[in-house]
């Protein structure tokens, strides 16, 4: 069974039926916490000392500074729409600052000098512990690795991004990285059911998003933790963001629009881009209120909903 837990200022919770229980440890960092697991399972079984999970102010269950590493274009019907062939797609990533990561249910503030705010619900691992350089990672030992899974957004400023052709600072406003409710444990059965979550976005309550792994992601865990420990360390309580399927506001000019921005010079370009950008209404407004959910269909596996308020 899956082990959720929640973070506040002042410690580590366990959710359970009955509500909050706290966890008895001395782990202040995510990687600390993950690696008292005696801890975390002596919460789940203690009945007393409950407290309702409502009443606790719930921070981001990954703990900054760490590393916070993105695939890009990972689910083929967003490569589709952006344009591309998702036969042709090679494993890259981008990072983002840790400084972007926010609670789940805090405010997503844009920056005064963004126009076009974006959504992308993510599924994050959490690095369960150290992985050197030159690391085997396969499907036998993966769950040994990964040590949780989270909801995550990876917020983009697309005014940003698109003529930079990089993505760092475009994604790592201070929250841009919405990451919860729940540090999400699962056993090495339950990780073997990762193709069976579903990702879903709402903005205020219209769908926007709603895939499921199995059938649109192109790169899986093992495949992305293969590659990054091909050249980087990784350290407990680090977070790989694994994509985000159709839906996003932004979207894939046609083909013959594309053809004519070509031959235009490039001030007169994004010009005409952004203009035609900025009469979409699937971009962020203030006010809106976006929720991420990622769970299996029956519920056996909930990464939990994260509501976030966007604040201009």
């Amino acid at each position: 069974m899956t082990i959720s837990v929640l973070r506040t200022a002042d410690g580590w919770w366990v959710q359970t039926p009955a509500g909050a229980t706290r966890i008895v440890t001395s782990a202040v960092t995510t990687g600390e916490l993950l690696a008292d697991r005696t801890a975390v399972e002596a919460a789940v079984t203690r009945e007393a000392d409950t407290v309702p999970v409502a009443s606790l102010q719930l921070l981001s269950p990954v703990t900054a500074p760490c590393r916070v590493i993105a695939q890009m274009t990972n689910f083929s019907s967003h490569v589709r729409d952006s344009g591309m062939d998702p036969a042709r797609i090679p494993l890259t990533f981008f990072r983002k600052s840790s400084a972007s990561i926010g609670g789940p249910f805090a405010d997503v503030v844009k920056p005064a000098h963004v126009r076009l705010l974006d959504y992308e619900v993510e599924i994050g691992l959490v690095i369960g512990r150290q992985i050197p350089v030159g690391t085997t990672i396969d499907g036998a030992n993966l769950a040994e690795y990964v040590g949780a899974l989270v909801v995550t957004n990876d917020v983009s400023a697309r005014d940003v991004q698109l003529p930079q052709t990089q993505f760092y600072e475009a994604k790592s406003y201070p929250t841009f990285t919405p990451v919860g409710p729940a540090l999400v444990l699962l056993t090495a059965a339950e990780l073997a059911r990762f193709d069976e979550l579903r990702l879903r976005l709402r903005v205020n309550g219209q769908l926007r998003q709603d895939m499921l792994v199995g059938t649109d992601m192109i790169y899986r865990p093992v495949q992305a933790l293969e590659a990054l420990t091909r050249f980087q360390d990784l350290s407990a309580g680090d977070l790989i963001l694994t994509g985000t399927p159709v839906g996003t506001a932004l979207s894939a000019p046609s083909k013959l629009v594309q053809l004519l921005g070509s031959l235009l010079p490039e001030p007169v370009k994004w010009k005409a881009f952004f203009a035609r950008q900025a009469a979409n209404p699937k971009y962020l407004r203030d006010g809106d209120v976006i929720e991420a959910t990622v769970a299996t269909d029956d519920r056996a596996i909930d990464l939990g909903v994260q509501r976030n308020a966007v604040r201009y």
